[in-house]
Order: structure tokens, then sequence, then C-alpha cells
């Protein structure tokens, strides 16, 4: 028996769990797991159903699901297979070496097809994974040609995901519209403080207690993107600049994992700029 997951988002109405509990059930789909949210102020749903079972007709159960779901519902039907992800560097390390020790290990959830650089730093690491990496020079060029000369990498690929491992490159909103809710940065911050990149320098000068990191979607917005995962931890007085940074990196790793870890478990239904997660 195959394993697959159904995710749908729609309009909240009466009725919705028995209608499409009693449609998988006529294609013979037994529900392992099913959880499901109510957006009371937007007035959504949102359900993530895995099942086991034969499916002989993806269209017509999605045709069904459609028929008795309110209109403009969106449905995806997917089995549950690794994804592809492309991983987007410039010089640091911490957050690429998991990754693909995770992938290395088959641990991830996900095929890293290639790593793409704007710095030659990674090159030798990513290569010790056997894995293709692109060395992308943003200087004396365009942004536009930059993007592009990037996207003609990617594109060769069939990716599910593009993660940014401590890219320090701001995307244009014409490249990430073609990656939309696609593209996961790790942000060196408890976002909404201190965007931008300088975050520990900010919280250094601020003299904050807690600092931690955000795992998000990127968006046309900087480091505002629907956020999937954060944490934190505390530092005092003693604590520089610098060694904030230093231990900032845990939490960057860590948080990048977890967030991948749901995002590519299709846990992750994005709601306007907010994220619904279903740990």
């Amino acid at each position: 028996m195959n394993n697959l997951l159904i995710l749908i988002q729609c309009k909240d109405s009466v009725g919705l769990v028995s209608s499409i509990t009693r449609i998988l059930a006529q294609h013979q789909l037994n529900i392992i797991a099913m959880r499901e949210f109510v957006d009371e102020e937007a007035q959504k749903f949102f359900t993530r159903i895995e099942c086991s079972g034969e499916l002989a007709n993806e269209t017509l159960l999605k045709d069904e699901l459609a028929s008795n779901l309110p209109f403009d519902a969106l449905i995806k039907v997917t089995p549950t297979t690794p994804k592809n992800i492309a991983v987007l560097v410039t010089k640091e390390f911490h957050c690429l070496a998991d990754i693909l020790v995770r992938d290395y290990f088959e641990t991830l959830g996900a095929k890293v097809k290639c790593v793409i650089g704007n710095h030659e730093t990674l090159k030798t690491f990513a290569e010790k994974f056997d894995l293709p990496f692109y060395f992308v020079s943003h200087e004396n060029k365009s942004k536009a040609d930059f993007e592009t000369e990037i996207a003609s990498i990617l594109v060769q690929y069939k990716l599910d995901y593009i993660v940014l491992a401590k890219f320090m490159r701001i995307l244009s909103p014409d490249f990430n519209a073609r990656y939309p809710y696609q593209i996961i940065n790790i942000h060196h911050s408890f976002l909404p403080a201190f965007i931008g990149a300088s975050p520990y320098k900010q919280a250094f000068e601020r003299g904050v207690k807690i600092i931690g990191a955000t795992a998000h979607f990127v968006t046309n917005n900087l480091d505002e993107g629907p956020i999937i995962s954060q944490q934190t931890i505390h530092v005092n007085h003693t604590f520089n600049a610098k060694q904030m940074a230093v231990a900032g990196r845990e939490i960057e790793k860590a948080v990048l994992s977890k967030a991948l870890e749901q995002v590519l478990e299709d846990r992750v239904f994005v709601s306007g700029n907010k994220t619904i997660v279903f740990e």
C-alpha cells in the first residue's frame, strides 16, 4: 500500500470534516493521521491528512473533494516522497554543513541537488559530498544578471524548495515571483526585531538579554515573510557582539533544521503573512 498526503485549505463551513472523510472512504483510503485547524478571524479551514491505500484516480478524487468543499478550495494530493532542494550560500558553513550531513545520511527528508555560492569559499566542502557547486559572483554585474545566472542553474533541476543557508544577498521581487513560498531563509535574529545584515551588532548595542533565530519564507519585504520556526537563548552583559554571533550559530542550525523538517513533510500552510504548522 502507498502512503499519500492530502492538504486542503478553504473557507470554513459546517460539515467539512464529515464530507472529506466520507469521500476518502469511498476511494478506499484509510486515514492514518488527520490534523485540522480553523482560523476563526479569517474564517479559513486547514487540514493535513495522511492516508494509506491504492488511489486509482487522483483527478477524480480532487474533483469530488472540490465539488463538496467551498468555492476556490486549494487541494493538494501528494505522495510522501522526498523533495528536491537547492542550497544557496555565501561564506558561512554551519547551516550548509548541517544540511549536507543530514542529506548524506538520508535524514533530511529531501535530496540536495546542488549548491550555489556567490563566493567560492564552500566549494571544496560541498564537493566532498559529491554535490555540484556553482560559483556565481555578484561582483561587476547587475542584480538582474546575477539572478538570471542563478535561475539558469536552478531550472536544470526539478526543485521543490530553495534554501538560503546564510546567503547574504537580497533577492529581487522578480526572482521571488518565480518561486512563491518556495524560498526558505534563516535569519540570525528573533524577528521582527533587528532585521537586516547586522542583527547581533544591533542586539549588542541595544543590550538585549535574549537572542534568537528565525526561519521564514522569502517575500518581497525584507525579513518579513511568513515565519516557519523560531528559537531563542538567553545572553547577558558579558556577551559582546562576536560572542552573541557564535552562540547564535547553534540556534540558526537548529531553527533551520526544524523549519526544513516541517516544510519538507508538508506540515506548513501559508495564510496571509502567517503560517499554520501542524507539528
